[in-house]
């Protein structure tokens, strides 16, 4: 489904205040690539030039308010704690329209996005994030019987 293709990154927050916005998205973009998972993918912040149906997204949110969850992130809702607690605490959320396919949260003491630690973070977050295994479905269940 994304092989071969761009695969929109959605970046909220900087967790390095010493470095501006743009210094740490043009530092952390290549960080992600390297990390990305198996399929042919590349990461770009840019949005798609036509909203595709479905939506595929992968959403990061650093120092993320605690009262957010995965689905209203989806749908558009972001918000950050009035102050930075964690040098790299992050809220990561794989998005299929308004839908949280799969979410999690990791921080590390990395001291800027070349750090190699962020590159272990990343990497070990997208396993979670895109999982190889198809998710488990179970079939119709036995009829209940009493004895």
């Amino acid at each position: 489904m994304t092989d071969g293709r761009n695969f929109q990154v959605v970046v909220s927050g900087n967790p390095f205040p010493q470095l501006s916005e743009a210094e740490f998205k043009r530092r952390f973009l290549p960080v992600l690539q390297a990390a990305k998972p198996r399929p042919n993918l590349t990461f770009t912040y840019a949005p798609p030039p036509e909203l595709p149906h479905p939506n595929y997204r992968v959403v990061l949110i650093f120092n993320a308010a605690n009262d957010l969850n995965a689905n209203t992130v989806c749908a558009g809702q972001i918000r950050h704690k009035p102050e930075q607690t964690r040098p790299f605490d992050l809220y990561a959320i794989y998005c299929r329209d308004d839908l949280a396919l799969s979410y999690t949260t990791a921080t590390t003491v990395a001291t800027g996005p070349d750090d190699p630690r962020v590159y272990q973070l990343m990497a070990q977050l997208f396993l979670v994030l895109f999982p190889d295994q198809p998710l488990f479905r179970r079939g119709p269940l036995p009829p209940f019987r009493r004895w």
